[in-house]
């Protein structure tokens, strides 16, 4: 409590000046992987523009958060290198080497398993990573033998398996992240590429870019069980989540289409278009703006979900590939 005498003071006091409400933080870059140039670009979200081209390791194609959001790990799969991005600014921060043909790249939830694969090199590499040595962040705990041209993978919210498709052998296969070894396969379509897990871990997407089909599959106990294929377009490949935990996104890439299926329905419930060979995805913070990498026409395409039309192109480099930037929608 203000004393008398503070209280009078306090009264005779001419009134302060509001305090000015705090700038809005100006939005983050916009990263697209150019696999072909062995480059990154960095877009101004608020020019359109490429203001900057970052060198990393030979054929950069998937990129990933680390744990603590102040990284962005681009795998440079030809390379055998990770670098580290800064997300804000967009500076190298470090490169990891002696990491073996990391050509997709995830953490698991609980952030004790790192894990790559290696595409020409038909494995798996699970790394322990261990942020407080800096030495040596990641440490390989196994290396498993796989089918035929290791693409994509997910890993389920609890931390105990990963899902990941073998492309040239046409398979789906889990491995248990507990024993480092394989659970189960199954056979499916044509070159299975992209997977996304539904956040109640019970139905895996399969996107068949030798198809015009996405395949849905039960996970929730034992081998994968074909549910339905859902026709989207030729060459389905990559997903990415509308943040409404129901729609996804799927990139179609012969067809030059994307589609927008109901996870629940498994049904395609819109058509958007996808110029160029799209590829990898991002959807702003906004909900409403969809980046696509066109990989055929050297573009990020800027699509507006709601009208379903172009918005712009941004020129980029060869073969762009994967696209990020911190200021994005939900992942789910």
């Amino acid at each position: 409590m203000l004393s008398l005498a503070c209280a009078l003071v306090a009264a005779q006091s001419p009134a302060k000046p509001a305090a000015a409400a705090p700038a809005p933080a100006a939005p983050r870059p916009i990263f697209v992987l150019n696999s072909l140039d062995a480059s990154v670009s960095v877009v101004d979200p608020l020019r359109f523009t490429e203001v900057k081209r970052i060198p990393v390791g030979k054929e950069p194609h998937h990129l990933y958060m680390s744990p603590d959001e102040k990284s962005l790990l681009v795998a440079n799969a030809v390379g055998d290198t990770l670098t580290f991005i800064d997300p804000v600014n967009a500076t190298v921060q470090r490169t990891i080497t002696g990491i073996v043909d990391p050509y997709q790249l995830r953490f698991s939830p609980d952030m004790k398993w790192f894990v790559t694969l290696a595409n020409r090199l038909d494995h798996v590499d699970i790394y322990r990573w261990q942020p407080e040595n800096a030495a040596e962040p990641l440490r390989l705990a196994k290396r498993i033998s796989t089918g035929k041209t290791p693409s994509h993978q997910w890993i389920d919210s609890k931390s105990t398996t990963i899902f990941a498709t073998m492309q040239d052998s046409n398979e789906l296969v889990a491995v248990d992240l507990a024993s480092q070894s394989i659970r189960w396969r199954v056979g499916t379509g044509k070159l299975p590429a992209d997977v996304y897990l539904t956040a109640d871990d019970k139905t895996l997407f399969v996107g068949l870019t030798g198809d015009r089909f996405v395949e849905a599959y039960d996970v929730s106990s034992g081998p994968a069980k074909l549910i339905k294929r859902i026709e989207t377009g030729e060459g389905a490949h990559a997903f990415r989540a509308k943040g409404d935990k129901r729609h996804i996104f799927v990139s179609n890439r012969v067809a030059n289409t994307i589609s927008i299926i109901d996870t629940q329905t498994m049904t395609v419930v819109s058509q958007l278009p996808g110029p160029g060979g799209p590829d990898c995805m991002e959807l702003l913070a906004d909900g409403k703006t969809l980046l696509v990498s066109s990989r055929w026409a050297r573009k990020l395409t800027y699509i507006d979900i709601e009208t379903k039309q172009v918005l712009r192109q941004v020129n980029v480099g060869r073969s762009p590939h994967g696209v990020w930037t911190l200021d994005h929608a939900g992942r789910q």
